[in-house]
């Protein structure tokens, strides 16, 4: 783990893992624009990551693979002992890869238990644990409104995804301190995905109840939501314009296709 940690100011602050592109960056300028110090997380994406805290008024940057789970935690600990009001941990991170219900592929399901459901969930025990903040602490996963309405495809991502979403409800429960939430926020199909083109991702993204395309802006404006603590800890939001509440055979990635 490598960055720019310290951060002594009394301004709140939050951590978004994979905050230097997609939805993590549209996350990390709400934040910013509300007056936040914003912690930016990335792996492989680090002149992505600089660029973005350059331009923001609060911003750092930390380097980690979460592959390795270790690291993870440390970095957490090492966040902790300089953030002097962390108060909002963002898992935004993930890895979105291919394969099926049909036939999982070993790697791909390593890989995104680790990143996806393992690291989240060992980094947010130890925010819990570490992180000094006023008024109370607050986890968001992000999670998908997948949770609610799964497909054949992106198995092992689902499966991840279903396995992280577990853990809200049970970290909420842990809590001493009543201040302290754990909130899921699942987004419906936001950006392209993989090799979609213009018009694929158009017509994707209007395959919910509203047939409406549901903003990145509108994701990080909920993040914003739950970071004022105003829902119960243990709840989930979801942010698709409706897509959860549908059944889709496939991704829309390939019924845009059809």
């Amino acid at each position: 783990m490598t960055g720019d940690l310290a951060t002594n100011s009394t301004r709140p602050g939050v951590l978004v893992t994979g905050g230097a592109k997609r939805i993590g960056a549209r996350i990390v300028k709400g934040f910013a624009r509300a007056g936040w110090h914003v912690t930016i997380h990335c792996n492989s994406s680090r002149e992505e990551a600089d660029r973005l805290a350059a331009s923001l008024p609060h911003a750092s940057v930390v380097t980690c693979d979460l592959a390795d789970g270790d690291a993870a935690v440390a970095m957490i600990e090492e966040l902790a002992e300089t953030i002097r009001n962390w108060r909002v941990l963002v898992n935004c991170a993930g890895l979105f890869e291919r394969d099926l219900a049909t036939g999982l592929d070993p790697r791909t399901f390593g890989r995104a238990m680790q990143v996806n459901a393992a690291a989240p969930a060992r980094m947010a025990q130890a925010f819990l644990a570490r992180a000094r903040a006023d008024g109370g602490r607050r986890v968001i996963h992000l999670t998908d409104q997948k949770l609610a309405n799964p497909n054949p495809d992106f198995f092992s991502y689902t499966m991840s995804k279903h396995a992280l979403a577990s853990t809200v409800r049970m970290l909420a429960m842990a809590q001493d301190d009543p201040r302290d939430r754990v909130y899921g926020l699942a987004p419906g199909a936001i950006l392209a995905s993989h090799d979609q083109t213009e018009e694929e991702t158009e017509r994707s993204h209007r395959l919910n109840l509203l047939e409406r395309k549901t903003g990145a802006d509108e994701i990080a404006d909920a993040a914003l939501f739950l970071a004022g603590g105003w829902l119960a800890s243990g709840k989930t939001m979801f942010v698709d314009s409706g897509q959860h509440l549908l059944s889709q055979p496939r991704d829309v990635l390939y019924l845009a296709r059809q």
